[in-house]
C-alpha cells in the first residue's frame, strides 16, 4: 500500500516536472527564433547599405558599369565589399559615404573600416567611427589612392541589444538546466534510509509490516520488532527479491552510527527469519559472496 502510494507520488511529480520543462523549453525556443529572426532582418538590411556604399565608391571612381560583388560576411559582425573591376578612391569621400549611409543602420553606431589590397590583403587605408565623434580615428583624408584592386572590410561593434538578447538566451538555458536539476533531484528515487523514509505500512506475502510502529503482522498475529530488526526488515521490504549486499546492511544499520559490526548482522538476520516463519512463502536467503535477499514466493 505504502509502496503503491509512493510510486503514484513520484509519477505525479515527474508529470509536473515534464510540464515545467516543456514550458521553459518552448519559451527558450521562442526567444531563440526571435533573436534569429531579428538578426536575419538586420543583416539583410545592413547588406543592402553595404552594397550602396560599394556602388557609390564605383561611381566616385568614374565607373558606372561594373558590378559590386556579393557582400561577404567574413566573421561575426564583420563584412567585406569587393568589386568586379579596379577602382580608385579618395579617403575623405569614403569616410563621408560610409558615415552617411550607415547612419541609416540603428545598430551601426561604432565600426572600423579597412581597405585591403586584393593581392596580399595588406591594409592600404583604415579608420574608426564612433557614436561619440570625439573617439573617431581618421587620418590621411586628403590623399587619393591609386587605381587598383581593393576590398573594403567593415567590422561593427556588437550592440547592447544583441548582447542582451544573447545574455537572456544563455540565462534562460542555464535556468532551464538548473530547474531540471532541482526537480529531477526531488523526484528521482533515493536510497531508502531506515526510519526516515517509507515509514508507512508495507505488505509482502501475507505479512503486513508497520515500520513506524515496528510491528509485523502475519496471519493476524502481531509480532513486535526491535529497532534494529525493524530497520533491517525495512531495507529488505523496500527491495523484495533483490540481493542486498552485506556491506550495505552493515553500513546503514551500524557503521553510520559509529559502531563496528562483527557477527551481529548474522544474529539479527536469524532472528528475523524466525519471526517470518509463520508465512512459508517469505524467507531471507543467503546469496553466497554477496549478501542476503528477501525471497517472496507468490
Amino acid at each position: 500500500m505504502g509502496m503503491f502510494y509512493s510510486r503514484n507520488l513520484l509519477s505525479g511529480k515527474r508529470k509536473y516536472l515534464f510540464g515545467v520543462i516543456l514550458l521553459l523549453f518552448v519559451f527558450v525556443m521562442c526567444l531563440t527564433f526571435n533573436i534569429a529572426g531579428g538578426d536575419s532582418f538586420g543583416i539583410a538590411r545592413r547588406e543592402v547599405l553595404l552594397r550602396k556604399i560599394g556602388d557609390e565608391l564605383l561611381t566616385q571612381s568614374g565607373d558606372s558599369r561594373s558590378r559590386v560583388l556579393p557582400i561577404k560576411k567574413i566573421a561575426e559582425n564583420e563584412y567585406q565589399i569587393s568589386f568586379e573591376n579596379e577602382l580608385t578612391f579618395q579617403p575623405d569621400s569614403l569616410v563621408n559615404t560610409t558615415r552617411r549611409l550607415l547612419a541609416n543602420d540603428p545598430l551601426a553606431s561604432d565600426y572600423v573600416v579597412n581597405v585591403l589590397n586584393c593581392s596580399n590583403s595588406s591594409v592600404v587605408y583604415g579608420y574608426a567611427i564612433s557614436n561619440n565623434k570625439r573617439d573617431d580615428i581618421i587620418a590621411c583624408k586628403g590623399r587619393v589612392q591609386p587605381r587598383g584592386c581593393y576590398m573594403v572590410n567593415i567590422k561593427f561593434k556588437p550592440t547592447g541589444m544583441v548582447a542582451a538578447k544573447k545574455g537572456y538566451l544563455l540565462g534562460s538555458l542555464s535556468f532551464l538546466a538548473f530547474v531540471g536539476f532541482v526537480f529531477w533531484g526531488s523526484v528521482k528515487p533515493r536510497k531508502a534510509e531506515p526510519g526516515k523514509q517509507n515509514t508507512g505500512i508495507l505488505t509482502f506475502g501475507s505479512a503486513v509490516f508497520n515500520a513506524q510502529e515496528r510491528q509485523l503482522v502475519i496471519n493476524k498475529n502481531t509480532v513486535d520488532l526491535t529497532a534494529t530488526e525493524a530497520r533491517l526488515l525495512l531495507i529488505f521490504a523496500l527491495s523484495p527479491n533483490q540481493t542486498i549486499e552485506r556491506s550495505r546492511l552493515q553500513k546503514e544499520i551500524w557503521e553510520d552510527e559509529g559502531v563496528i559490526v562483527g557477527r551481529s548482522l548474522d544474529m539479527f538476520i536469524s532472528k528475523l527469519r524466525k519471526k517470518l516463519e509463520p508465512d512459508p512463502s517469505i524467507n531471507i536467503v543467503v546469496i553466497r559472496g554477496k549478501g542476503y535477499k528477501l525471497e517472496i514466493n507468490a
